[in-house]
């Protein structure tokens, strides 16, 4: 049976964050090794909504890859669905198309009690707020360089890219995002980011880092991965079932939510207040042009960032109040 902590928890993410009403239908979507959050957000939902329903599917084997056809197909016939799952369903093409016709979908890659109940303790509004200023610096940038004093220094090229914000409040027609959330990010432009990046927080897939793990970059692809410990063998291998196009350079991302905690598990990661992500592979959910089925995000620390040589934020404190 869900703890208090939990309930309480899994009713903020459905009514705080999703807006979920009385008159509507609620899917949720999770796997055997999130079955009690998928559960507790089923109850939850019962309690809210006209209809809740819940499936539960065979765990994928990586991020991105698509969920059964049957699952795709519900998820175009409600309207709110959320995934607790292993994997992210966040960059498929199940969630495009439900999302296409106008279904509000929470993604939960990687969610667990803790993370969940921490980080539905936030206040939305503070998180919306700084996620709005990083949006508006990075919608009049050309050009964003990454440096950290473990060696990343690296730029990436983003004139009139879309960017996008993620506060994890997903109360309109069509809304689709991270629950819990909190991040700016964009896709930039194919084939043209340059540089190296050391991955010192965590790896999606992979978990929180004993070792960092150096990427060398070249015209917008990982040429060569490497570092001490085993988990840059593990990243490599995990990019090559991807072909070429699992090494693009996919995303660049900006941390903005103040609760959430480098935990091992990338949905909360990628949110942290003070850290970077880079991700590999899939950027079509971001107006990007790589289509592979996979996504995975590699997390930067205390990073210094520079929009067309100014700086907003040096070893992971933003220059600017909030």
């Amino acid at each position: 049976m869900a703890s208090q902590k939990l309930k309480k928890a899994a009713h903020a993410a459905l009514k705080d964050y999703m807006g979920l009403d009385e008159d509507e239908l609620l899917l949720v979507v999770s796997d055997e090794h999130r079955s009690e959050i998928g559960y507790a957000l089923f109850e939850a939902g019962k309690k809210i909504s006209t209809e809740a329903f819940y499936i539960e599917m065979k765990t994928r084997e990586f991020h991105g890859q698509e969920p059964p056809d049957i699952v795709a197909d519900m998820m175009k016939m409600v309207d709110v669905v959320i995934a607790p799952t292993t994997m992210s369903l966040t960059h498929t093409r199940a969630r495009r198309q439900a999302s296409q016709v106008g279904v509000r979908i929470g993604t939960m890659p990687g969610i667990t009690v803790d993370t969940l109940v921490r980080c539905m303790s936030a206040e939305p509004d503070r998180i919306q707020n700084l996620t709005e200023k990083v949006s508006r610096i990075l919608n009049n940038t050309s050009i964003v360089r990454i440096e950290t004093k473990a060696g990343t220094d690296i730029t990436f090229p983003m004139k009139n890219r879309t960017i996008l914000s993620s506060t994890g409040i997903l109360k309109n027609i069509g809304d689709a995002g991270n629950i819990p959330s909190g991040e700016v990010y964009f896709a930039p432009w194919e084939g043209k980011s340059n540089g190296v990046i050391v991955i010192d927080g965590s790896i999606a897939s992979i978990g929180k880092l004993a070792e960092p793990v150096i990427v060398e970059v070249v015209d917008g692809y990982a040429k060569k991965i490497s570092g001490e410990g085993e988990e840059a063998q593990i990243l490599a291998k995990i990019l090559k079932k991807a072909g070429d196009d699992g090494r693009a350079i996919a995303e660049c991302g900006i941390g903005t939510n103040y609760k959430a905690e480098i935990c091992g598990e990338i949905l909360e990661d990628e949110k942290v207040l003070g850290t970077v992500h880079v991700a590999f592979g899939n950027n079509i959910s971001m107006g990007g042009n790589i289509d592979v089925p996979i996504h995975i995000d590699g997390i930067i620390t205390k990073p210094t960032i520079y929009v067309d040589d100014d700086p907003i934020m040096i070893n992971g404190k933003f220059v600017f109040d909030y």
